[in-house]
């Protein structure tokens, strides 16, 4: 069971996801401790402290997030005492362009499907933190700008094995 501080952490970043889709720069950064940073991983995208992180959520994600048709479905969820950590599979069409993701990569009309973790920290009442990884090698397979041949990486369907675990792993 949940205590109450951390149904008040769940409820923040939903808010702060919320306002980030619905291109709402201000609610987001109001989600937001006054020295946040913001790493997506994979790329190295995004910004340390109030300036840096509200230039790249204004530039680069809040309203541009992804493209209109991006379906993101909850995995799993675990609340610590300071953190949430979700792990989501998002679908989407390449129709746009997606630099905090793809930087560079122009609109490829490829359709993608991922597995993404986010880990966000809090302090105090505001989110301090958000870290965020995928698997970036599945994404460019996924997009033609990567063969899987003779590598050890997959495209779509190690995203589609954490939707469905029962799907077979990989063969060697």
């Amino acid at each position: 069971m949940l205590s109450e501080r951390q149904h008040q952490m769940v409820a923040l970043f939903e808010k702060h996801v919320g306002a980030e889709l619905a291109g709402d720069l201000d609610t987001t950064m109001a989600t937001m401790s006054d020295d946040p940073h913001l790493n997506h991983v994979p790329t190295m995208a995004g910004g340390v402290g109030q300036n840096g992180v509200r230039a790249f959520y204004r530039d680069h994600l809040v309203g541009k997030f992804f493209p209109p048709d991006v379906k993101m479905l909850s995995v799993s969820r675990a609340v610590g005492e300071d953190r949430v950590v979700e792990e989501l599979f998002i679908s989407f069409t390449h129709t746009t362009v997606i630099d905090w993701l793809l930087p560079g990569v122009e609109p490829t009309g490829k359709a993608v499907e991922m597995a993404v973790a986010v880990i966000v920290g809090f302090k105090g009442d505001k989110i301090s933190y958000e870290h965020i990884y995928w698997d970036q090698a599945s994404v460019l397979v996924q997009i033609g700008l990567l063969s899987p041949a003779g590598l050890p990486v997959t495209g779509a369907e190690s995203a589609r094995k954490v939707l469905n675990p029962k799907l077979p792993s990989r063969a060697f």
